[in-house]
């Protein structure tokens, strides 16, 4: 149980970003669940391919190059959902780095996660 509500916490924190960025945009709630759920699959294919491909950088940069792996995972996770779009490279960095810390917080709120 406590999965889905992991799951509707970060569904939450992107439709909340695509509410805060004016360079997100969403269609709709059902498609921010979609979103979600298209990039916990990528990131459990994907996610630690990534960072062992890019370790030297993840250490050069103690950790802050994950950010841009995530980004690069809401980068893909743009490209296959067809309602939901990030304008420009920067903008998905600042997006993901806020869904992160928007999905942090909830989790934290949200007792049973």
């Amino acid at each position: 149980m406590s999965w889905l509500l992991e799951w509707l916490a970060f569904s939450l924190s992107v439709f909340i970003v695509a509410r805060l960025l004016p360079s997100v945009h969403i269609r709709s709630f059902g498609t921010a669940v979609g979103v979600a759920l298209v990039y916990g699959v990528l990131k459990f294919l994907l996610y630690w391919v990534l960072v062992f491909l890019a370790l030297p950088l993840v250490i050069l940069t103690l950790g802050l190059f994950l950010l841009v792996l995530n980004a690069v995972l809401l980068w893909l996770t743009d490209k296959l959902i067809d309602g939901f779009e990030i304008r420009g490279l920067l903008n998905t960095l600042i997006a993901s780095v806020l869904i992160s810390v928007i999905d942090v917080v909830l989790c934290w709120l949200i007792p049973g996660i």
